[in-house]
This record gives structure tokens, sequence and C-alpha cells, in this order.
């Protein structure tokens, strides 16, 4: 054999031993994975392989140059698959995001929807109170008894919440203020009917004939009552302090 034939082996063989370490070193590098680019990888890398092993006997030259194209090739195969799983990781970091923001604003939706239910029911409630309240306050006008002045008042007694025992006090209130006269007016003041309302005109609130009928009369003047005093006792205790209500 030639000098020059032998060495020609020689680096062909080296040429082989390196690229066989390569080989191992770029597969080491690689994640370990079970996805189809993994598989394709590992495929890849053992065709190269045994490729190698059939290059010994290739002149020095030709076997270098494949050599490195087989090495670029296995960093190419490493680089895309980086790329792959970043664009996976980023994808998925998206799509969790996403999901997160959807959640949070059907959980505001809900709430919103929860709190306006809420205030239409107290509102219908608050309605309903109010009509409830007002058809109490027309019945209790309507019903008007009948009667002396003394029984209309004693009659009307109930309609503000107040036992009959109060009428004990409101008697001798209003017979000491007017003498339970409808026309009863004060010369002096200018008060005037049963409760001697100051001015008179105050009446009016209770009905348009408050100048002659009692039973408009007496009922503004419990009102007042309920209001200022609280209930007949509490106003007849007053004017027997002070001699006026």
């Amino acid at each position: 054999m030639s000098t020059k034939r032998s060495r020609a082996i020689t680096i062909a063989a080296a040429g082989t031993l390196t690229l066989a370490t390569a080989i191992s070193a770029a597969a080491a590098t690689l994640p370990a994975s079970s996805s189809p680019a993994s598989a394709s990888a590992d495929a890849y890398t053992s065709t190269i392989s045994r490729q190698a092993d059939a290059q010994t006997a290739l002149p020095a030259a030709g076997s270098g140059l494949k050599q490195v194209a087989v090495f670029d090739r296995m960093r190419a195969l490493q680089g895309e698959r980086q790329h792959q799983q970043q664009i996976a990781a980023k994808a998925a970091a998206a799509k969790a995001a996403a999901h997160k923001a959807a959640a949070a604003k059907a959980a505001a939706a809900k709430a919103a929807a929860r709190k306006a239910a809420e205030q239409a029911a107290a509102a219908r409630q608050a309605a309903a109170k109010a009509a409830q309240q007002a058809q109490s306050a027309q019945q209790a006008a309507v019903t008007v008894p009948s009667g002396s002045p003394e029984q209309i008042a004693e009659r009307m007694l109930g309609q503000f919440g107040w036992s009959s025992g109060q009428f004990s006090c409101l008697q001798p209130l209003w017979e000491h203020e007017s003498g339970w006269n409808v026309t009863a007016e004060n010369p002096t003041s200018g008060a005037y009917g049963i409760p001697q309302a100051l001015p008179g005109s105050q009446m009016s609130s209770a009905g348009a004939d408050w100048q002659t009928d009692a039973a408009t009369q007496i009922r503004w003047g419990l009102t007042y009552i309920q209001g200022r005093y609280g209930s007949p006792c509490g106003a007849w205790s007053h004017e027997q302090g002070v001699n006026w209500y």
C-alpha cells in the first residue's frame, strides 16, 4: 500500500470518529419528548449514524464535507424544535389569559344582574307598601262615623291605632278647648272648630267642609295630636300643664 493511500484512509477514519462524536453530542442536547418532532429527530439521528458508518471508505475530502452537512442539519433540527416549543408555550399562555378574562367578565355580568334584580325587587316592595298605605288612608277617609262629635271621635280612635281608653283624655281636652262645638271660634287668637286649629284653614287638608263638618275637624285634630303628642292622653297632659296644646 502506498503512503498516499494510507494517509487518505487515516484521514477518513478520523473524520468518521469526529462525526460520531458530534452526532452523539447533538443528540444529547435535544430535549426528551414523545412528540412527532422528537421522534423524527431521533429517527434522523439514527439514519445519519448509519450513513456515517458506511462512509468510512470514502475519500477524506468528500467524507469531511458530508460530516459538516450532517452536523449542520442536526443543529437546524434542534433549533426548529426549540422554536416550535416556544410558539406552543406562547399560545398556551395566551389561551389561559383569554379564559381568565372571559371568566372575570362573566362573573361581573352575573353580579350586576343579581344587583339589578335585588334593586327591582326592593322597588316593587316599596311600591306595594306605598299603594297599601294609600289604600288604607283612602279607606279611613271614606269611613266616616255618624253620631254626635264625641261619638264620631271615639269611633275614629282605632283608625289611629289607639284604644278606646284614650277617649277619657280626648273628651276633657276638647271640652276645655271648644266644648265640642264645630263653629267655636276664639275671639282673641282666631282658633277655630272642635280642635281649635290655628288658623282654622289648616283643617282644609282633611276636607273642603272643614268649617262645618265635625268628622273633618276631628280627623284633622287627631292627626295633629298624633304627630305632636303621640296620643290624646299626651296632649291632655300638656294641656293640664300649660293650659294649651
